[in-house]
């Protein structure tokens, strides 16, 4: 008889709960939310998790938090257990509900250190959210950590836009890119596992 595994499960690795005992359930300010966001992915990667991403869904007017995600790759054995992933699936659990844009719930936006790679492109899409908020969307990112982001289109914001997601760039990007050097000082040192389909090479 063929055995073949029938579910699998991810989890936010359990510092989370520290890192988050001091955040209020509100937070207003979109760059007090990236703020967090670069908290979080800047733990990630030292704690031996994942990459250096961590996201967050929030509801757009009154910023209480719905969910967050980091990156748990490398915690997972799953390469789809991406950053974003996590905080939009947890937020849905959250609501009961696979629409994070359903009639009579507040709007809510995913905050993101940096624009989705092409697979959490889709998944925010997809997800019902009515806001994307990152930190930034050039080169730097494939350039400092090496991951290799896939064939995003260049009208990515703009197909958001098309479909009523309200795309906020360029939120405190230089802290965002300031996460990826120090990821990048410790691959160099040889101090981390480095996972992409580019086996590390720029």
């Amino acid at each position: 008889m063929i055995y073949i595994a029938g579910e699998y499960r991810l989890s936010l690795p359990a510092w989370i709960e520290d890192e988050l005992a001091d955040v209020p359930a509100a937070v207003p300010g979109r760059e007090d939310r990236m703020r967090l966001v670069h908290r979080l992915a800047d733990r990630n990667w030292r704690a031996g998790d994942g990459g250096p991403f961590a996201a967050l869904v929030a509801e757009e007017d009154t910023g209480r938090i719905v969910s967050v995600g980091v990156n748990v790759v490398l915690a997972s054995d799953i390469s789809s257990a991406h950053a974003e992933v996590l905080a939009l699936a947890l937020a849905q659990t959250a609501i009961g509900g696979w629409d994070l844009g359903a009639e009579g719930l507040p709007a809510h936006e995913l905050v993101v250190n940096w624009r989705p790679c092409v697979q959490c492109y889709g998944a925010a899409l997809w997800s019902g959210v009515r806001g994307l908020v990152v930190a930034g969307a050039g080169e730097e990112l494939e350039r400092l950590t090496t991951f290799d982001e896939g064939p995003l289109p260049d009208d990515w914001a703009e197909q958001f836009e098309a479909r009523g997601i309200k795309v906020t760039g360029d939120v405190l990007r230089e802290e965002a890119i300031a996460v990826f050097r120090g990821y990048r000082e410790a691959i160099d040192a040889g101090e981390i596992t480095l996972y992409n389909a580019r086996g590390g090479s720029d």
